[in-house]
């Protein structure tokens, strides 16, 4: 990863960061993107502390001339780009009968529409230069039929699907589209999970290692994925998730 550029959305903590600081301790100049800037400049202290360039910048990924504008400017201030990962997402659990319109809107609009907007504006960089790497974090939820995650499940299978697409689109250019789906991550959006101990238990004896992963388990995967030991491997998913959705 020497000497390559990578940008990162939800960079600000969680999985974001731990993909963040992989890159970095990999080699590689991160471009930190988030809606919280003062979150992101202590992730760039860490990258910094790593050897490696590091510049914030802030996006909404719900708004499209965020996206352009933030994946352009660390275009412009790291020398050029060679990986976009997308991590940014929400969460939302309820039944479907119960799930508004505005919520359902909320999820895809940040998880599905937001993820395509961030390809969208990296991929036009990457196609015209030849080269380059797409990493969408989904989630072995779209991998799942799981009851009361309806939103969450439908826009995490639409990206799955969306990496496919663009795997194919952009083979002939040089750039590789590919995902990681993780399942449970000791992350603030797992906390209400681990802080209630019955539905934690429960949620354990649904995974076969019995345990969450930690964040840090997820950057490997994004090094691979960021780095030349792929420029084969397009359109996969690599499932970090415990045994859960074998």
């Amino acid at each position: 990863m020497a000497g390559r550029k990578a940008a990162v959305t939800g960079a600000s903590r969680g999985i974001g960061r731990a993909i963040a600081l992989a890159l970095a301790a990999a080699g590689a100049d991160v471009g930190l993107v988030a809606r919280s800037l003062s979150d992101l400049e202590k992730v760039a202290d860490e990258v910094r502390a790593l050897g490696r360039t590091a510049v914030v910048a802030h996006m909404d990924v719900t708004d499209a001339d965020s996206v352009n504008g933030a994946v352009d400017d660390v275009h412009r201030r790291l020398g050029g780009l060679d990986v976009m990962v997308n991590n940014s997402g929400v969460v939302s659990a309820g039944h479907a009968l119960d799930t508004t319109l505005a919520e359902w809107d909320r999820v895809l609009d940040t998880n599905l529409r937001g993820t395509f907007v961030c390809c969208q504006a990296a991929g036009r960089h990457l196609t015209a230069q030849g080269a380059g790497k797409v990493i969408n974090v989904a989630s072995h939820f779209g991998l799942m039929a799981v009851p009361g995650f309806s939103a969450y499940c439908a826009s995490k299978a639409a990206i799955l699907h969306l990496t496919r697409v663009l795997a194919i689109e952009w083979a002939r250019h040089g750039v590789q589209v590919n995902a990681i789906a993780p399942g449970y991550v000791e992350t603030d959006l797992s906390a209400d999970v681990r802080e209630n101990p019955e539905l934690k238990d429960r949620v354990l004896q649904r995974i076969p290692a019995r345990r969450m992963a930690d964040a840090a388990e997820i950057g490997p995967l994004a090094v691979l994925l960021a780095s030349s030991q792929s420029d084969y491997m397009t359109g996969s998913v690599l499932v970090i998730d415990g045994g859960q959705s074998i």
